[in-house]
Formats: C-alpha cells, structure tokens, sequence
C-alpha cells in the first residue's frame, strides 16, 4: 500500500506539472492568438491603406494624363494667341515694372491654367495709360488673353488649377513612379516654350517643385508604410511561428497526458491486481489464522495433558522416593540386624539351624530388596529422562505457542485494520445509498408534482372547452334572439 501511495502521489505531482505547463501553454497560445488577430487587424488596414493608395496613384496618374494631354492640346491654341499679344506685350514692357510685377504675393488673382500651363494675371485696380483701369488686361508674360480662349475651357481650367493647389489631385499617400521625371522635364520644357515670361516660369517652376515635394513626401510615407508593412509582415511571421510553437507544444503536452492517462490506467490495473492479491492473501491469512487457532487450541490441550501427566509423574516420583527412602532405611535397619545376627552367631559359636534359615531368608530378602531398589532407580532414571524430554517439549511448545500469539495479535491486528476499511467501505457505500434514496424520493416528489400539475392542466383543459362551449351556445342564443 505505501509503493500504491507513493505511486499515486507521483503520478499526482506529474499531472499537476503537466497541467500547470498545459494553463502556461493555453495563455501562451491565447496572447499569441490576440497578437495574431491585433496584426490581421492591422494588416487588414494597411491593406485598405494600399487598396486606397492605389486607388489614389490611379487617380493622381489619370489627372498627370488629363493635364498632359490638355496642355498638348491646348498648346497649338497659345502660339495663335501669342502672336495676337505679342504688340500689347511691347507696350506693356514700355511701362514701368510697377504695373507688371509678378509677385506671387500681390493682391492679384493669379490663375494657372492647367491644360497649357499658362498663367493669367489680373489687376482690378491697375491704370492704363487713357485713364482707364485694365481688368481684364493680361500681365506680363506674353500669355493670351482669357477672352481669346473659349469660356468653358477658362472655367475649366481655373477648377482644375484650384484642385491642384488645395492638393485634391494629390493623395494622401502615393508610391513611386520611375517616369515621374521624365514628365516634369516635359512638363518644364513645354511650359518653357509656352511661357516667354521669365517671372510667370519661376511661379509655375514654384508650382511645379511644390507638387514635386508633395510627391517626395508622399514617396517618404509610401516608403514608411512600406517599412511598416514589411515590420507587421515580419511580426505576423514571428507570431506565425510562435504559434506553430505552441501548436507543437500542446500536440506534446497532448502526448504527455495521453501517456499520463496511459500510465494511470496502467496503475489502476496495478492497483485492482494488487486488491486482488490482497483480498486473496487476507483470505488466505484469515484460513492460516483459524489453522493457528485450531492448532494453539490442540497445544493448549496437549499442554494441559502434558501439565497433568507431568504433575502424575512428579507425584509418582515422590512416593518412589519415598518409598525409595523407606527401603532404604529398612535395608539399613535390616543390614543393622544381620550383622547382629552375625555377632550373635559369631558370640555363640554355634550354628543354628534356625538363625541359618533365618539369615538365608533374610539375605534373600535382602537381595530382592536391592533388586527392587535397583529397578526402581531405574524406573526412575527413565522417568527422569522422560521428565526432561517433556520439560525440553514442553519449553518448544511454550516458545511455539509464544509465536503463535504474536502471530495472532498481528493476524488481529490486520483483521481489525482490514474491518476499519470494510467500515469506511460501508460507510461509504450507506452514504452513496442514502443519496439514491433522497434521489429517488425526490424523483417521486416530483412525478407527483408532475401528475398533479398534468391533472389541473386537464382541468383547465376542461374548463376552457366547457366555457368555449357555453360562450359558443350564449352567442348562438344572441344571433337567434337578434333574428
């Protein structure tokens, strides 16, 4: 029972680590499963992130494309008008640069033309030289006039130069693009041979580098949402594998407890063998101690005749002494006689026949005396024997019956640790009746709270069918008494 309890207390201590390592791996797993789904999530929005950056690079690529082919268009239209401007533009260039100043922060409307890259300068409060204020009169640079160009086309162009510099054609975040510059430099050259106006082609090169740096920031945040998106990349790979860790960690603590379980029903079978030996062993100590009983009964009796037989012979061995003792002085006193005898005869002189007689049947006496003596000391030297054999018999049957108790005390003492167990047993198994028992009259209690319940349900059944039927004849009364 101790090698079944250290055995038990073993397999205990290996299950709670085992269980303790299984909890460590389940939090591993579930803050490894948050921190895959927090970088899904976030992978999930720098998808929509690109998908909406892409988007915006489509857009943005199909405004360059619309304002290319604009300005390729509208680029024939501008050399017609320069050449209708080019007088005014030398009467202009007469004036001081007072009126013709292209400060970019003068209280002017500038407008760039998005299509031909023109750029249009209006003064309300400019003086021409009749006194006049020159409205709609073009600055200097040699562009034509917006009544040269068609109105929608001037509207156009003045919303598109408007969307341009409040960066609605720009996306938030754009990718790199290989031919950016060869289309600036196209862009650059065009606006070059369009616009003869050297102040006109440093504010659209202003506009153009200001686009451009919007786009090299856009490129640097593409570039940092690429690094980002490469990091989240690689952090999901980490996870990923941190996961698969895991999978294989509770795949081997699965293994684990599947070989506890094994090694658990293992000990079982173990353990119920090991009750069967036991219960066999009892039994068959149960049968020895009975066999021990019936046999220290047998000693006991054998001892008590012994006892008595031994008390016999000691008392037979007393009166043989004593009569030991009594012959013995008779012989003396008949030795003290003959040789009285002998001195009598010895005094007379004379033989007798008488005292001869006498003597002869008193020597006779004599000698049967002494053969009796001698057998009766060899009685009792046999005796003797006999006694010491008992006494020695007697001593292993005392040392045997000694074993014999001890034997006993332990074989009770393990029948009264055994009667405890059966006790616990029963106790156990009185307990486990007692609650069927409460079970099952609980389970009576409500079967009759059941059928009670089922029979008021057919009651009401029956009242509603009854008071379905008198509302059904009260109503059939009331249609024949309203007939």
């Amino acid at each position: 029972m101790k090698w079944w309890s250290d055995c038990t207390a073993n397999w205990r201590e290996k299950w709670s680590k085992v269980r303790t390592e299984r909890n460590k791996a389940r939090e591993e797993a579930k803050q490894l499963r948050s921190n895959l789904e927090a970088a899904i999530k976030e992978s999930n929005s720098y998808k929509r992130e690109k998908c909406e950056l892409e988007m915006q690079i489509t857009q943005l690529k199909k405004e360059m494309e619309k304002v290319h082919t604009l300005m390729m268009k509208h680029a024939g239209r501008f050399n017609k008008a320069s050449l209708d401007a080019g007088d005014e533009a030398d009467a202009r260039d007469a004036r001081g640069d007072n009126n013709c100043s292209p400060d970019i922060s003068s209280d002017g409307l500038k407008n760039v033309n998005s299509e031909d890259g023109l750029v249009t300068k209006l003064e309300p409060n400019l003086p021409d030289d009749d006194g006049g204020t020159g409205g709609g009169r073009p600055s200097q640079g040699g562009t034509a006039p917006s009544s040269l160009l068609p109105p929608d086309a001037s509207v156009a162009d003045l919303d598109i130069e408007e969307y341009i510099l409040q960066g609605g054609a720009m996306p938030k975040h754009s990718v790199e693009f290989r031919d950016k510059s060869e289309q600036l430099a196209e862009e650059r050259r065009l606006i070059q041979q369009l616009s003869k106006d050297d102040h006109d082609e440093e504010y659209l090169l202003q506009k153009i580098s200001m686009l451009q740096l919007r786009l090299e920031d856009a490129q640097k945040t593409v570039q940092i949402e690429r690094e980002e998106r490469t990091a989240v990349q690689r952090n999901l790979e980490k996870a990923r594998q941190d996961m698969q860790e895991m999978r294989d960690k509770c795949e081997e603590l699965r293994s684990a407890k599947q070989d506890a379980v094994r090694e658990l029903l293992t000990l079982q079978e173990q353990h119920r063998v090991e009750m069967r030996i036991t219960h066999n062993s009892l039994q068959e100590e149960i049968a020895a101690r009975e066999t021990l009983e019936r046999r220290l009964c047998e000693l006991r009796t054998e001892l008590e005749r012994l006892q008595a037989e031994n008390a016999a012979e000691w008392g037979k061995r007393e009166r043989l002494e004593t009569e030991k003792l009594n012959m013995e002085r008779e012989t003396k006193k008949l030795r003290a006689e003959c040789q009285d005898l002998q001195e009598r005869l010895e005094r007379k002189g004379r033989p007798l026949v008488n005292s001869d007689v006498e003597l002869r049947s008193l020597q006779q006496e004599l000698l049967d005396k002494n053969k009796e003596l001698s057998d009766l000391r060899h009685s009792h030297s046999k005796m003797k024997k006999m006694l010491s054999e008992a006494n020695t018999e007697l001593g292993h049957a005392v040392r045997r019956a000694e074993q014999y108790e001890t034997e006993v005390k332990r074989l009770r003492s393990r029948v009264e640790e055994l009667k405890h167990e059966l006790a616990g047993a029963e106790d156990e198994l009185d307990a486990a009746c007692n609650h069927v028992r409460r079970l099952q009259r609980t389970n009576e209690e409500l079967s009759g709270q059941t059928e009670g319940l089922q029979v008021q349900i057919q009651h009401l059944q029956t009242r509603l069918r009854s008071y379905g039927s008198t509302n059904l004849l009260s109503a059939n009364d009331d249609i024949s008494d309203n007939e």
